[in-house]
């Protein structure tokens, strides 16, 4: 059985539209002009159970809104949801025990009590047994590092000590799927290191299925196997991080001069390869596909420009992400 799978899914909103000045706000109060906004539109994919997928997408695609009608918080306008084998929004009560979930920019922690105070009112919402929740607790404590922050009111927790008690609070009653909505934002270099650790630790030992939504492509790489991409409210890609990436080859060879050079100087030598000149003839950047030999066409340049500097640059992760949705989104 599939951890999630949806068919066909959509979400519609209707807003109202302002109209301008006092005039429009006074015709505003007799009439309102309305407008649907299509957020999800027929958004189908399977995640199997243990799998780690990355849901991306740039603001206003509708990776949110999936992710709540995902957790049950919304009802899609149409298409079918199953997650866990139950559908979130009808079977919300027993549903919410078999799920954890983390929106980086919402809390789920009590702003004034104590981190361990608040851990305590969620064993009881989960109905988690004693012991259990002690053990658990102990667990997370330690590979959280939260020792010293246990007692501390939420309010005193700096944004990357409250993402780790974050994530501790939506493992303590130990769910088999872990929603992540933007776990990392705000964050410095070596707690984001210390999350994706634990998240992959998590997966690894317990097969926790984890949908991880973010901006951050690093985190991608670090985790996911498998890419959801998002565009308009339509799924753009679904597939293998790898397979993205090979879809996508090319590198960047670029080159500083001593002195100018002329494209007839270049066009002998590359006359298959795509270039372009900059800065008056000292820089030139050099498209190749992956598999070209660097060298080979270092050695071919050096007979005909004077190079006093090169860099190569492979193709990113964000640079393949930036070329989709700007030239192949979702119409």
């Amino acid at each position: 059985m599939d951890a999630i799978r949806v068919s066909d899914l959509r979400k519609t909103f209707v807003v109202h539209e302002s109209r301008p000045g006092f005039r429009g706000a006074i015709r505003d109060l007799w009439s309102r002009k309305r407008k649907t906004i299509e957020a999800v539109r027929g958004v189908s994919f399977a995640i199997p159970k243990g799998e780690i997928c990355g849901y991306i997408g740039e603001n206003g695609a509708g990776k949110s809104t999936t992710i709540k009608m995902l957790c049950g918080i919304m009802v899609p306008t149409s298409g079918t949801v199953l997650v866990d084998g139950v559908v979130p929004y009808v079977q919300r009560e027993s549903f919410v025990r078999r799920i954890g979930c983390v929106f980086g920019q919402r809390s789920q922690l009590w702003w004034d009590l104590g981190v361990v105070e608040s851990f305590s009112l969620l064993q009881k919402v989960y109905r988690v047994p004693l012991e259990d929740y002690r053990a658990r607790l102990d667990e997370l404590t330690e590979r959280l590092v939260l020792q010293s922050l246990l007692h501390l009111p939420v309010r005193k927790l700096s944004l990357g000590q409250r993402m780790r008690c974050e994530l501790a609070a939506a493992m303590l009653h130990n769910p088999s799927l872990l929603f992540l909505d933007e776990p990392t934002i705000g964050l410095d270099v070596l707690v984001k290191g210390e999350i994706r650790a634990f998240l992959k630790s998590l997966n690894a030992r317990y097969g926790t299925t984890i949908l991880l939504t973010t901006h951050d492509l690093q985190d991608i790489e670090a985790l996911c196997s498998r890419v959801l991409m998002l565009d308009a409210g339509k799924v753009l890609y679904d597939g293998a991080l790898e397979a993205l990436k090979a879809a996508h080859p090319g590198k960047e060879l670029r080159l500083r001069l001593s002195t100018p050079c002329t494209r007839d100087a270049l066009d002998a030598v590359l006359e298959h390869q795509p270039y372009t000149i900059e800065d008056g003839g000292m820089t030139v950047r050099i498209r190749m596909a992956s598999g070209a030999h660097t060298a080979a066409v270092i050695a071919q340049l050096s007979g005909v420009v004077d190079m006093r500097d090169m860099q190569l640059i492979e193709t990113s992760t964000e640079d393949i992400v930036r070329t989709m949705y700007t030239g192949g989104a979702a119409q």
